[in-house]
This record gives structure tokens, C-alpha cells and sequence, in this order.
């Protein structure tokens, strides 16, 4: 669009127009850029839990107060429902509700204020004490499994106490309680509770001493946190248990003493035997003694009965004793017989073997002129066999003999190194020849030499 004298209405570098959709989704988008998850300190006020479980609530301080949401996703977590007046710490992220414009925090986390402070002095003072040794595990002692006298360290007024006296009238009535009272919250109970645990330890009145105390905040518990409290526990002559709020609640006390229950009551039935199941044992071992005892009476009866059967009187002990030695008398003498009637054959068969020295040397000439026949027998089978062979040999090696070779009319051709001539063509005319005969020598000189069938023209 143009005016009258066509110069435009917007100018050309104008931004565009925005929504307010737009503009609060930028201003949203900036905001969660600029500002990181952050803690947050102030006064709960407006607080409204809705149906669909969602917290919606105002934070606010002395000049100023800001909106804030927990979704039902992240509230659940939280160890307490926040109420108005609370004064309260959130971890929230700043954002903006684009619906309406609205700037607010979206809390991820919720605690009272002070807690974190007092989480990281608790987390603090529990690495000391540990670096120290007073939480080891070699320092905890076992609990007396019949006390005489139970020690508690509480309030008069706590309700804990009322708790724990109700279970030890109903575990076991008649058992002797001693309080040592002392504040279990506020300024200065840290320092009392310490010197009621050193003065049970000093007076030495209970076997097993008590330190119990209802739930609370972290602020309401912070005196079992006390570093004087803890020290006290771990000096104690006297085993401690430690019962501290809930059971998702754990303080200095807890680490220190021997046996941390979760609760008072359950601190109270730790420390306590249980009557009636004492009583039941007890039945029981005397059902089993008297089992037992009956037992072992009848096993002495029938012993007895059966040494009253094996008493005689001394007169019937040496009849019998008498009868037995006679019987091993006979056995005796009939064993002596045997055996030397065992012997005397043997001295017959011995005697009947023996024969006179003259016989004996006549069976052994006998025996050795049979052996020099069968020897001489044998040497002459082994000179014939001998002779066999000897004159095998001598055939052989007659036919091997180079003289009746020559005999045959056979000659022997030797060159002037007296080598043997077996080729004809291996000589040259004018070479000299030894010719050996059966009879005789003599020298020859080559001619003319003819090779053999097949072999080439005359030399």
C-alpha cells in the first residue's frame, strides 16, 4: 500500500509481526537458553495440589514472589508434601507459560531450606568420623541376649518413648527400664544426649542402652548428628542401639552405635528377648529333658537287667570256669596226638625214601655211563656232519681253482703291468704279452689284433 504521493506505509527494514504464540514461544525458548537449572529459596504460598497431581504454587520472599509448577512426574519423589508458610528450597528451571505469558519455575526437586546445607555438614563431619575408625565394623559388639536392665536416652515427652515401652511391656514384662532423659531436638540436645550416654556408661545400671527418637526433618534430627553424640556412642562401655526416626532416615548415631534399627519400636524388639517364645524354648528343652532323661533311665534298666542276668554266684563261676579248662585239656591232649602221629608218618615216609650209599653209587655209575654213551653218540654224529661239509667245501672251492681252469686247456693273458687282458681291443701292436699255462709261461708280442663279432676293423 502507498499514500497519495507513493512513498510506501512500512518502512523495508521493519521486522516482521509476530504472533503472540510466537512471540512467547521466542521469549520462552531465550529464557530456558539464558538461565541454567538452578536452587531457588523462598516461601511456599497459594499451594494447590490438583486432581491430576500436578503441585502448583507461588515462591516468594520479602520484595517479590514468582509462579511455580511440579509435575506428579517429579513430585512424587519428594520426601514431603509442601504446605503454605513452609520455607522451601526448589531446583527449578526458569521457563515461561506461553498459555498465558507467565513467567514461572518448572521444580525438578524440593527440600526445606537449610536442608542442603545441613546434608553437606552431615556428609562432612561423617567422612571425619569414619577417617577416624569410630564407624568400623570391628568396633560393634553384639547385644546381650538376656538383659537384666535396658537403658533409653529420649525425651519424657517423646512419643518414641511411650512407642518403646509399649514393646518391651508386651515383649517382656518385668524387665527393668531406665531413663536418662534428655531433649532430642532443639539447641543444645546434641550436648545433653552425650552426657546421658557418657553417665549410663559411667554408672554401668543397663546392659544394653537405647538412643531413639521419633521421625523429623533433617533439622529436627540434626542432634543424633552431633559430633559429641557420636563420640559418646562409640566410647560406650555399654552396647548401644540406635533408633532415629524412620527407616529411610540415617545420622551420625546410627553409623556409630553397634546395632541401627530403623525405627524406636524396632529398636525396643532388638534389644529385648521375647517372653513367650522364651517361654516356648523353655517348654520345649523341658520336653527334651525329660525325653531324654526317660531315655537314658530305661537304657540304665535294661543294662541292669541284663548285668543281673550275667551275675552268678562265685561257686557257678568255677564250675563253669572248671568245665572249660577240662574241655581245654582234651582239646589239648587230642592235639598232641594228632601231631605226633602227623610226625611219625612223616619219619616213615622219610625212612622209607632212605636207601643204602652202595645202591645210590651204583644208580649214579648207571646214570653217567648212559650219559658218556649218549655224549660220545653225539660227538660222533657232530664229526660226521662236520666231515659233510668239510668235503662240500672242498668240492666247491675245486672248482673255483684256477689251475683246473688251466688244466682245461685254458690260458691266462697278462700285460706288462701284469694286468689281466679280457679285451682284444684294449691292446696295440708291439705290445708285450705274458701268457700263462697250465704248465709253463711265456712272452709274447701283439701282431696284429682282431676285435670280436660286432666290434670294428682290425687295428
Amino acid at each position: 500500500m502507498t499514500n497519495a504521493d507513493d512513498s510506501p506505509l512500512f518502512p523495508p527494514n521493519e521486522p516482521p509481526v509476530l504472533t503472540v504464540s510466537e512471540l512467547n514461544r521466542m521469549a520462552r525458548r531465550a529464557l530456558e537458553a539464558a538461565l541454567p537449572l538452578l536452587w531457588v529459596e523462598g516461601e511456599v504460598s497459594n499451594f494447590t495440589a490438583a486432581a491430576s497431581g500436578h503441585w502448583y504454587f507461588s515462591l516468594k520472599d520479602a520484595s517479590a514472589q514468582v509462579r511455580c509448577v511440579m509435575f506428579r512426574g517429579r513430585n512424587q519423589f519428594a520426601e514431603f508434601t509442601p504446605a503454605n508458610g513452609d520455607h522451601v528450597e526448589i531446583r527449578a528451571l526458569p521457563s515461561l507459560y506461553e498459555a498465558r505469558g507467565e513467567f514461572q519455575l518448572g521444580a525438578e526437586a524440593i527440600r526445606r531450606a537449610g536442608a542442603g546445607r545441613l546434608y553437606e555438614a552431615f556428609l562432612k563431619l561423617k567422612a571425619k568420623l569414619e577417617a577416624e575408625g569410630l564407624f568400623d565394623a570391628g568396633r560393634k559388639r553384639p547385644l546381650p541376649g538376656f538383659p537384666r536392665c535396658l537403658g533409653i536416652v529420649t525425651s519424657p515427652q517423646a512419643a518414641a518413648l511411650q512407642d518403646v515401652l509399649t514393646v518391651l511391656a508386651r515383649r517382656m514384662p518385668g524387665l527393668p527400664v531406665i531413663l536418662y532423659p534428655a531433649p532430642v531436638q532443639g539447641q543444645g540436645a546434641g550436648a545433653r544426649i552425650a552426657a546421658m550416654i557418657r553417665l549410663a556408661g559411667q554408672r554401668k545400671e543397663c546392659d544394653v542402652l537405647l538412643v531413639c527418637r521419633g521421625g523429623g526433618s533433617l533439622e529436627d534430627l540434626w542432634a543424633f548428628n552431633d559430633e559429641a553424640v557420636a563420640r559418646a556412642i562409640a566410647a560406650s562401655p555399654v552396647p548401644v542401639v540406635s533408633g532415629v526416626g524412620h527407616e529411610t532416615d540415617f545420622t551420625l548415631a546410627d553409623f556409630a552405635a553397634d546395632v541401627r534399627a530403623p525405627t524406636p519400636t524396632a529398636a525396643a524388639e532388638l534389644a529385648s528377648p521375647e517372653r513367650h517364645k522364651l517361654i516356648q524354648q523353655l517348654e520345649r528343652l523341658d520336653v527334651h529333658l525329660r525325653q531324654s532323661n526317660a531315655r537314658s533311665l530305661h537304657n540304665q534298666m535294661q543294662r541292669l537287667d541284663l548285668l543281673a542276668r550275667r551275675l552268678l554266684h562265685p561257686s557257678e563261676q568255677i564250675r563253669r570256669q572248671q568245665a572249660r579248662l577240662d574241655l581245654l585239656t582234651q582239646q589239648l591232649r587230642g592235639r598232641r596226638q594228632t601231631r605226633q602221629a602227623r610226625e611219625e608218618a612223616r619219619l616213615h615216609q622219610l625212612a622209607a625214601r632212605l636207601s643204602s650209599p652202595t645202591s645210590r653209587i651204583l644208580r649214579e655209575h648207571q646214570r653217567i655211563q648212559s650219559a658218556a654213551g649218549r655224549m660220545q653218540r653225539a660227538a660222533k654224529d657232530a664229526l660226521a656232519r662236520r666231515e659233510l661239509i668239510l668235503s662240500r667245501l672242498q668240492s666247491n672251492l675245486s672248482h673255483l681253482n684256477p689251475e683246473r681252469v688251466l688244466a682245461r686247456g685254458y690260458s691266462i693273458v697278462q700285460d706288462d703291468r701284469e694286468a689281466i687282458v679280457r679285451d682284444a681291443t684294449t691292446l696295440r701292436p708291439a705290445d708285450r704279452l705274458h701268457i700263462r699255462f697250465h704248465r709253463g709261461r711265456v712272452d709274447a708280442e701283439v701282431r696284429l689284433v682282431l676285435p670280436g663279432p660286432g666290434a670294428d676293423a682290425p687295428v
